[in-house]
Order: structure tokens, then C-alpha cells, then sequence
């Protein structure tokens, strides 16, 4: 039977440990891959790497962060305009990351916690053949115009970020068994872009903008190794940072991630909001999985659940599903009841 449900990632529990003992287990029958969580700086997804790397880059220059709480420094910003921001020092022309296929994190996080995760697997927590989910955001939501006054800045500091995240994918993948490992790209502002919600980007160009760095994050991966990619309407000041009309965004960015992949994809993950007019679902008509799984995150306002789920199976011939996004600006008070979402759409999704 095919996987049914989806981690999109961050478990904000203290540990990987207790991602593992204690979120994970009741759905692991179901799961496609099992996530680590992302626990500790990694819950608020790309401002570990604004403050760890890009605030101490010589080539950087630090021209806002977050505003202080009581007087305390705080990394991670409250909302969009609460953000990180950065210049490109003048003379530079591509910003590059040294200490290759470390210098961002991932690989390390990802090695040390799969053997964690390989151990309680051993220990029968997880079926044998369960794979570790290692979720990395893409480049260009890594590193996003909102975060760069200057907008030419963006392409000398993606240029160099491209080649540091393939660094860190190739660790990964010499590290862990490929057939072991499931890799999955987050991508937040690739889905704005495609809806024309960021300044001064046009809509029309938005593939051409976003599918090189998937091309040359995926191509090269074993194709014993899954892949998949988490398309996301964005958190950051609440979720959804924007409410777009349909989803016909996603789903044409999600096509072109597909193609542009060029190697088989696992998975494609998309966001649905709590909408029960099937106008907004339609465009579900154009997704072109090409053999990955489908996964839609539904999983959320579960009063409404059983009415989108009707819609979506009139469009959809075979899904999972999963939450929209992951759980790291949440209180870990709110994952028992999450978690029991979950169960909950599983049976429904039975029914």
C-alpha cells in the first residue's frame, strides 16, 4: 500500500529523541519517511541560516535584525518585516561559503540524527524499511528578495548558496544509505513567486527564475535516494502568509519542479486552505505527478476536513496526506492534538 501520510518536518520537541519516541510511532505505518524534527534552530526553517551564517559572512554586511524582547536579543523574527537583512559587501560579485559540505548545518544535523533514528528503528519503533526524512529549504527561499534591500544582491549571494547546499546534500548522501535516505526541498517563496506576491518579480518569469537550483540540487542524487518537495503558502507572522484565489500556482510550480528534477521524484506535497468551494481546488486537475506520490496538506481545521476531502477526490485519483507545513513556530503543547489530526484524517481517509 502506498505511503498515506506526510511529515512535512519540524516537531518542535526539545530533542530528535522524542521526535522520534513520541510523534513519529503511532503513525509510522502510514509515513512516507520519518523527519528528525528539525528540534532547536532549525524550528523557525531558514533563520538559523540568516543569523549562523549570512550575520558572521565577511562579504555580508547586517543592516537589520529581529528587534530586541525586553531588551534581550531575539533571532528569529516575529513577522516579515521583523526579518533578517543583509548588503553584499561593495566588489563582491559572488558571495561564497567555505568549509564545503558543512558550513550550513544540514549535513551535520541530518548525520547525527539519523543515527538516533537508525538506532530506534533497530529497536522496532519504525518498520525495517522506514527511511530518514532530511527537509532543507531550497535556495531561493533561503535566500529571498525580502531579505536584501538591494535587489541585485540576491543573485550574487544565491550563486554561491547553490553550490554550499549541494555541498551539504552530497555529505548527506555519502554519509546515509541511499536506500536509507529521503531528501526533501521546502519551498515557500518559489509558490509566492509563482502568484506574482513578490515585489517587482514578475509571475510570467517565475519558472525560469525558480527551477535551475532544482536541477542543480537533484539531478545528480542516486535515484535509490527518494526526493520530494513541500510547496508552502509560508508561515512567518501566521499561517498562511497569503491567501491566493485557487491552487493553480502551486500546482504549476509543482509541475516544474518535476520536470526540472531530472531524475524520478518521490513525493509533491500541496497546501490547501480551509476553502470548500471547488474553484479554489480545480487546477488539482493539472497536476502532472508523473509517478510521485501526491500529498495534500489538508490536515488542519479538521471541521471542514470531511467537505475538501470529497472535493479533492472528484480531482486527485490517489493521495495522501499531510499537514500544510511544518509545526516549528508552535507550542509542543499543540502536538498530541496534532498528532491525533493526523490519525483522524487517516480514517477519514479510509471512510
Amino acid at each position: 500500500m502506498a505511503a498515506e501520510i506526510l511529515l512535512v518536518g519540524s516537531i518542535p520537541y526539545d530533542t530528535n529523541e522524542k521526535v522520534f519516541r513520541e510523534f513519529g510511532p503511532a503513525l509510522a505505518s502510514s509515513l512516507v519517511a520519518m523527519p528528525d524534527g528539525e528540534v532547536g534552530p532549525r524550528s523557525h526553517w531558514i533563520s538559523r541560516v540568516h543569523y549562523a551564517v549570512f550575520a558572521n559572512h565577511p562579504d555580508l554586511e547586517t543592516v537589520r535584525q529581529p528587534a530586541k524582547e525586553g531588551g534581550v536579543e531575539r533571532l528569529h523574527p516575529r513577522d516579515a518585516g521583523d526579518s533578517w537583512q543583509f548588503k553584499v559587501r561593495d566588489g563582491i560579485e559572488t558571495v561564497a561559503f567555505g568549509d564545503k559540505g558543512w558550513r550550513l548545518g544540514y549535513a551535520r544535523d541530518a548525520i547525527n540524527s539519523y543515527f538516533i533514528f537508525k538506532a530506534l528503528r533497530a529497536e522496532g519503533l519504525y518498520p525495517a524499511g522506514m527511511r530518514f526524512q532530511v527537509s532543507v529549504p531550497s535556495v531561493n527561499s533561503a535566500v529571498p528578495y525580502r531579505i536584501f534591500p538591494d535587489q541585485d544582491d540576491v543573485e550574487k549571494v544565491r550563486r554561491g548558496y547553490v553550490e554550499a547546499l549541494k555541498a551539504e546534500l552530497e555529505t548527506i548522501v555519502r554519509h546515509i544509505p541511499a536506500h536509507d535516505l529521503a531528501i526533501q526541498l521546502d519551498c515557500a517563496s518559489e509558490v509566492q513567486d509563482a502568484y506574482g506576491a513578490i515585489a517587482g518579480q514578475p509571475a510570467a518569469t517565475a519558472i525560469d527564475r525558480n527551477t535551475p537550483q532544482i536541477q542543480a540540487l537533484l539531478s545528480w542524487i542516486p535515484h535509490e535516494v527518494m526526493v520530494g518537495f513541500h510547496m508552502c503558502f509560508g508561515t512567518l507572522g501566521g499561517w498562511p502568509r497569503f491567501e491566493p484565489e485557487d491552487i493553480s500556482g502551486a500546482v504549476m510550480m509543482a509541475n516544474a519542479f518535476i520536470r526540472a528534477a531530472a531524475r524520478p521524484v518521490g513525493w509533491i506535497h500541496i497546501p490547501l486552505l480551509a476553502r470548500t468551494d471547488e474553484a479554489f481546488y480545480a487546477p488539482l486537475r493539472e497536476l502532472q505527478p508523473n509517478g510521485a506520490r501526491v500529498f495534500l496538506g489538508m490536515v488542519h481545521s479538521m471541521e471542514s476536513y470531511p467537505a475538501r476531502l470529497a472535493i479533492v477526490r472528484k480531482l486527485v485519483p490517489d493521495f495522501g496526506v499531510a499537514a500544510y507545513c511544518g509545526f516549528g513556530r508552535l507550542n509542543p503543547s499543540q502536538l498530541p492534538a496534532i498528532r491525533q489530526q493526523h490519525l483522524d484524517a487517516l480514517r477519514l481517509l479510509h471512510g
